[in-house]
């Protein structure tokens, strides 16, 4: 269970970058308009929250279905 937990959390972290990359933005950009550390969580370390989540794809302006379908959930 614990290696495909690892697993998601890495496709999120990846897909979280990708889509900051897509916008041109740096991480301190992220941070500094949403208030949430997306280093930590792109790093994969961090088990991100489904609220952190939310405002994210609002952020990216996706849906969090749209997120899933992107990484292949």
């Amino acid at each position: 269970m614990i290696e495909k937990d690892e697993i998601l959390i890495s496709k999120v972290a990846l897909e979280l970058k990708k889509l900051r990359e897509m916008n041109n933005l740096t991480q301190e950009d992220v941070y500094n308009d949403t208030n949430i550390h997306i280093g930590r969580i792109e790093s994969g370390k961090s088990n991100i929250t489904v609220s952190t989540l939310y405002v994210l794809c609002k952020y990216f302006n996706i849906t969090i279905q749209q997120f899933f379908c992107d990484i292949g959930l």
